[in-house]
This record gives C-alpha cells, structure tokens and sequence, in this order.
C-alpha cells in the first residue's frame, strides 16, 4: 500500500504547531520496537480520575477537533494528551458503547461484521472500575456489564489473554497510521500508542505484546488516528474524530 502521503504531512504540521502549545506533565515518549517508530504516553492508576473522555460540547454537537476539546476546559486546566478512541458514524456518534462519567451514551455492540470494528473479538477499554484500567472482550462485557467510569469500544482487539488477534497476517500488505490502548497486566498502567508511519496490524500488536508485555490491547482506528501531545511537539490535523479521550491536569 501507498504511504498516506498526505496524513504524514498533516503529522508534520502538527508537530510545528505543536512547538507554540505549554507542555504537559504526561509520560508521553517516543519509542522504537522491531523497526517502527510510535509515541506512547503512560498513564499510571493514580491518574486515572484525570482521565476523559471527549464527545459532544454544551450544545450537544460532537466536538471532532482537539481544538474544540481544549475550549471545554476550565481556566485552571491544561490537556496534557488526547487522541482518537473509538470509531464512529458518519455523524461522528461513536459505533459502540461509550460511557463517559458513569453514564452510558451509546450502547455495546457484539455482532461481526465486514469492518475492523466487527473483526471480532473487538472489545472495550474500561476505566475506573473493578481495576483502574481493563480491556475487556466485548460479550463478555456485555454478560458481566462491569461498573466503569469510562468506556468505550472499538475493535479489533490487537492482544488477547497474551495472544494476537487470529486473524492478523504476518505479510499483510495493509498498513495505516494506527492507534491504540494497552493495559498492564495488573491494571495498574495504560499504555496510549500511536504509530509515526504506516504499520500493519501484525506489527501493532506485537508492539503492544513483545514491546510493552501487555496481555490485553485494543486497537482504536487507522486512518484517522491523530494524536495530541505537545511533550513532544505533537498536534495532529487531519479529518474530524468521534470519540476523543484525554488526559487533563489541574494547573498549579
């Protein structure tokens, strides 16, 4: 497949915008695993309450930008990173569950279908609930229906109980600009990684498994992932998103 020529450019921009924004305290980093270059910014448990998620604004259009995002915070309040999480329908209504504070604003879904969002098993990323941080098949969410603070779903799963999803192909010619969450084997850590070039899904998820030692991980989206990070100068542009989560801290 072609490089998305014009998605690495919008990175490249974004990354000169990025060197004009304060930056935050996230443990964001650039890091290499087998060849391939990706930002990973950990979040550990005690940050969790700082975590959000981002979807509609006080007039109940979705927000679709970073930019928007950042204009929903308070005065004391900087968003240290935010990217893309979850897929969503053309008007930008997330695909499948998203529970934001507690309360569920889009229901699960635990049917296949053709897309990467139906390439099951997908799953859902869970906070604040049982542990700090879960990824969690979705049917089998959807028979324990555990509490969480946050949730949303996506698909495919990229790690399951230690094992690459089945149907991901070693010498698969499709590659995108990835993103994704991963979950420490304690729940104590999630890991929010973003490819910096076109990747398959085989090489994203040993990433997540070889490179980081996660036993569940969740992929996000492809060819829209966009990430917001200026530690290290990263502001992405591209085309609007759904679902957005976030990590903002309190200033002072």
């Amino acid at each position: 497949m072609t490089p998305d020529l014009p998605r690495l450019a919008a990175v490249a921009a974004g990354m000169l915008v990025a060197t004009l924004l304060p930056a935050g305290a996230a443990q964001c980093e650039r890091v290499d695993h087998d060849g391939q270059g990706y930002v990973l910014c950990a979040v550990e448990a005690a940050h969790e309450p700082a975590l959000r998620l981002f979807q509609d604004g006080a007039d109940g259009a979705p927000l679709r930008t970073f930019a928007n995002v950042r204009r929903t915070l308070g005065p004391d309040e900087t968003l240290s990173f935010a990217m893309n999480a979850g897929m969503f329908h053309a008007d930008y209504r997330p695909v499948g569950l998203l529970v934001v504070d507690g309360v569920e604003l889009s229901p699960i879904v635990t049917g296949a279908s053709r897309d990467n969002f139906g390439m099951l098993p997908n799953g859902v990323f869970c906070t604040g609930g049982a542990q700090p941080f879960q990824v969690i098949e979705s049917r089998a969410f959807a028979e324990a229906r555990p509490d969480c603070r946050l949730a949303s779903q996506s698909g495919p799963m990229l790690v399951i109980d230690g094992d690459l999803h089945p149907r991901f192909l070693v010498d698969s010619d499709s590659r995108y600009i990835r993103n994704g969450v991963g979950v420490a084997p304690d729940g104590q850590t999630a890991w929010f990684a973003i490819s910096n070039r076109p990747v398959t899904f085989h090489e994203f998820g040993r990433f997540f498994r070889d490179g980081l030692g996660v036993r569940d991980a969740l992929y996000f989206d492809g060819s829209i992932s966009r990430l917001y990070a200026p530690s290290v100068r990263r502001a992405d542009f591209g085309r609007s998103m759904g679902p957005i989560i976030g990590l903002v801290e309190q200033d002072g």
